[in-house]
């Protein structure tokens, strides 16, 4: 019942059903559409169950096979089947109709190939339409190629395979070099700040790393988009609380302009704005989200009395 959304459920006693899946009675069998089969991988799943056996049991089970050796990520089934990272997407126009189904399983066949020699990795195909927003965040909107890579990593990171004529080798030596640290992530950023020595530190995407991570520092960061009215409303308090601060060397107060930026991050998630997190010196990949405070110059100063590391002195009056 936990799972009737995510999967198609069918029980029979005929032993002509259990013949034709080559299983046993009392197996539970698990299996893909036929075109999502390959010489790869088995055509079929069991899991013999009894008195003992455990719900947990039989949902770990479903959910372990749930997608093929090269599934179909889709926008309805990605938030759910493929959030295990590294997850390697090779984005063309992918068509399982009559008329295109021999095009799509061409290409799919050809990361089939190399998907079998890197299990650690999840592989799928994803339509270039669908993902066209992924597409250009990875730069490889315009790449003009008909077949476009990317692996989409731990922590947010994203890497883009260069654009060219797409084959399993190439493919092959794309992940070889990700796998051995030799790529750099793609990263969303405008250009680094002229003159960043105002009591608001302006982080883009490129500096992310180096200053809301510095383990150095405390660093509140405020995530905003320039069109927002209530981050318009907060700046003039959030400038106030930098000027406050400013003599706090470990301490930092910054913004980022999230339209604009990537956030290479997965832990500081930014669903409105604005989004406000203390990066504490001692648990970067822990943040702590401003909420349920007063957004002024007093709110704020309380919630960095009670949560940042780094102050010179904890002050009691404001």
């Amino acid at each position: 019942n936990s799972l009737r959304e995510d999967f198609t459920f069918r029980h029979s006693f005929s032993s002509e059903v259990t013949k034709l899946l080559k299983a046993s009675p009392g197996q539970i069998v698990i299996s893909h559409p036929e075109k999502f089969r390959s010489k790869y991988e088995p055509a079929s799943h069991t899991l013999a169950v009894e008195d003992s056996t455990a719900v947990s049991e039989v949902q770990d089970f479903f959910k372990k096979h749930v997608i093929p050796l090269v599934g179909h990520r889709k926008p309805a089934n990605d938030a759910k089947r493929y959030t295990k990272r590294p997850l390697v997407v090779v984005y063309y126009g992918v068509d399982f109709s009559f008329d295109f189904r021999k095009a799509t399983q061409f290409w799919r066949s050809k990361v089939l190939e190399v998907a079998k020699d890197f299990p650690e990795y999840t592989f799928a195909i994803g339509d270039e339409e669908d993902y066209a927003e992924e597409l250009k965040s990875l730069g490889l909107s315009d790449s003009g190629e008909e077949v476009n890579v990317g692996i989409l990593a731990d922590g947010g990171k994203k890497f883009a395979m260069d654009p060219e004529e797409f084959d399993a080798d190439v493919l092959r030596d794309f992940l070889k070099a990700f796998k051995k640290g030799k790529l750099s992530p793609i990263i969303k950023s405008q250009p680094l700040p002229k003159n960043n020595k105002g009591p608001v530190k302006v982080v883009v995407g490129k500096t992310f790393d180096e200053i809301v991570m510095d383990t150095q520092k405390d660093v509140l960061i405020e995530f905003y988009a320039p069109w927002c009215g209530h981050c318009k409303k907060l700046e003039p308090d959030y400038v106030a609380l930098g000027k406050k601060y400013k003599g706090e060397k470990n301490l930092v107060i910054a913004k980022m302009d999230a339209t604009a930026n990537d956030v290479p991050n997965e832990n500081y998630k930014t669903e409105g704005f604005p989004t406000i997190y203390l990066a504490p010196s001692n648990s970067k990949q822990s943040p702590i989200k401003f909420e349920g405070g007063d957004r002024t110059l007093e709110g704020f100063s309380n919630f960095l009395e009670k949560h940042a590391t780094k102050l010179s002195q904890k002050r009691d009056e404001l």
